[in-house]
This record gives structure tokens, sequence and C-alpha cells, in this order.
């Protein structure tokens, strides 16, 4: 019973962290309107099962990085509050690997959706 509860300990911390983030954080809020609008155009376009779990795996590497992003920079903010140029170096390096994941994303996005909304866009043109 004991590792029940220490279960649900450490679930409500993450909770708690994942309620910070998505009250503090407008990149993270953003991140998650774009991957709400992924989801959805998933269940329209009605992608297959490979295509989804791949769509499911870039969006939460996105928000995976960008949850690192915010702790990198929490932690960075402790250890030297002053501003150094490598403090703010860390936290550049940390904007960059998120931008990286998003640009991976975007490009699977691309890749995955374009087969489905040509046909689309060909019926508007006609």
């Amino acid at each position: 019973m004991n590792r029940v509860k220490e279960f649900f300990k450490s679930l409500s911390y993450a909770l708690r962290g994942l309620g910070y983030v998505l009250e503090n954080e407008k990149n993270f809020q953003n991140e998650v309107i774009a991957a709400i609008a992924v989801i959805v155009a998933m269940i329209y376009f009605r992608v297959s099962e490979t295509e989804m779990i791949i769509l499911f795996a870039v969006i939460m590497g996105v928000l995976i990085m960008e949850l690192l992003n915010t702790v990198m920079e929490r932690v960075v903010d402790i250890v030297k509050p002053q501003v150094h140029p490598y403090a703010r170096l860390i936290k550049d390096l940390m904007a960059a690997s998120v931008l990286i994941m998003a640009v991976l994303s975007v490009i699977v996005g691309i890749i995955i959706f374009v087969p489905y909304l040509t046909p689309k866009i060909l019926a508007l043109l006609k």
C-alpha cells in the first residue's frame, strides 16, 4: 500500500509541475495549442496508426524539450542570478534545442499531412 501512496504523491508533484508550465510559460501554452490542432487534424484526416505514433512522438518531444528548457532556465537563474555570459549561453543553447525539435516536428507534420491535404486543395481549385 505504501507504494501506491508514493506513486500518487509522485504523480501529484508531476501534475503540479505541469500546472506550473501551463499557467506560466507562454511558449509551452502555444505548443499545447499547436499539439491540439495537430491531434484534431489527425482525427479529421484519419491518419494511419504509424503516422499517429510518429506525430505523438514529435509532439511529446517538443513539450519535453520545452519543459527541460524551463528547468534549465530556473537552475541557471538560481546558480547565477547575475547575467553571466555562460548563463546566457546555457539559456540560448536550451532555446536552440527546443527550436530544433520544433522544426523537426513541423517537417514531420508536413511530410505526413501533405498527402492528405493535396487532394482537398486540388478539389478547391477546380
